[in-house]
């Protein structure tokens, strides 16, 4: 079966595919290999490029996963997964939260400006959390959704060449390590969008929600 993840965002894809990937029991293969298992084949928005852009005007991250698997599902009749993250900083009220893709033009930018709102704030205030909404929605009408959070800091500057956005600024404790700085397998392990996955991939186990066949 195929099984959509409604991003255009090369960097979100990886993490999705490395993470279903390995997730027990089940099969994540790429299109056109042999059908073994589940045989569950990721496809992405980019396999679809006449779609039209999908609008995010929730409130919240789950009413945007939402929307954004919903309107993927009903143009392509898929089974859609959906994500909408973010960082939230708490010296900054949430910000930028669900604007985290559009508080500046580039990544890069966005980053400058994140440093430069909190030039001023001592590092014992410098509180964040990458938040992961994710939605699945299945052409019948089957919903499903979760939250992921994971807890840092904000560092003064940054740190790291791997994963995209806000990783290089954003410290996880535990590993005294940013985002951009841990090894790939390590960080869907404990992200944000890791722990999602680890929710949907448990509920596909455990409940079958991918639909017929989706249940050991």
């Amino acid at each position: 079966m195929n099984l959509l993840v409604a991003t255009r965002n090369h960097g979100k894809l990886v993490e999705f595919e490395a993470r279903l990937r390995g997730c027990p029991n089940l099969c994540f293969a790429q299109v056109g290999d042999p059908l073994r298992d589940y045989g569950i084949h990721l496809l992405s928005l980019s396999d679809f490029p006449n779609l039209p852009d999908i609008s995010e005007e929730g409130n919240t991250f789950l009413e945007n996963s939402l929307i954004k698997a919903r309107a993927a599902c009903g143009l392509t009749s898929l089974p859609t997964l959906a994500d909408d993250s973010g960082l939230e900083v708490d010296a900054l009220g949430g910000l930028p939260g669900i604007r985290s893709a559009r508080f500046a033009p580039t990544a890069e930018e966005r980053n400058v400006k994140l440093l430069d709102l909190l030039r001023d704030v001592p590092d014992d205030r410098r509180t964040a959390r990458f938040v992961c909404a994710l939605a699945f929605v299945r052409p019948d009408g089957f919903e499903w959704s979760t939250l992921g959070l994971c807890e840092g800091l904000i560092t003064r500057t940054l740190s790291g060449a791997g994963g995209f956005g806000y990783d290089p600024l954003f410290l996880y404790p535990p590993l005294g390590l940013t985002f951009a700085e841990i090894p790939l397998e390590e960080k869907n392990r404990i992200s944000h969008r890791g722990r999602a996955l680890e929710a949907f991939e448990r509920a596909v186990r455990e409940e079958g929600i991918l639909g017929q066949g989706s249940k050991p």
